[in-house]
């Protein structure tokens, strides 16, 4: 299994719309991949690892698949919509990772 990680850094000027990304931008994500998206998950950001740092991602979104073909070739077909919706949440580009699940 694997896991694609979008990640929206922190940084000075960001904006992000956490209840849009969460009630509309990652269901229409999910409904999109189908069945090759098993689950997803949402993290908010709300501290570093240090006493009273920021948190270094102000959002991170997670979706898991069987595998990276499987993200693949459900992505590819809705990449458009997907990256059109950014700009109705964020003025952040995402950075992404695609990641083996080692343990679950």
């Amino acid at each position: 299994m694997i896991k694609v990680s979008i990640m929206y850094a922190n940084e000075v000027g960001a904006c992000f719309d956490h209840d849009y990304y969460r009630e509309t931008h990652m269901p229409m994500v999910k409904r999109l991949l189908g069945d090759a998206c098993l689950r997803y998950s949402i993290d908010r950001g709300i501290a570093g690892g240090a006493p009273d740092a920021p948190a270094p991602y102000i959002g991170v979104g997670h979706l898991y698949c069987d595998s990276v073909r499987a993200f693949e070739v459900a992505f590819a077909p809705h990449a458009r919509t997907v990256m059109t919706d950014l700009k109705n949440y964020t003025n952040l580009s995402p950075i992404v990772q695609v990641s083996e699940i080692v343990v679950d």
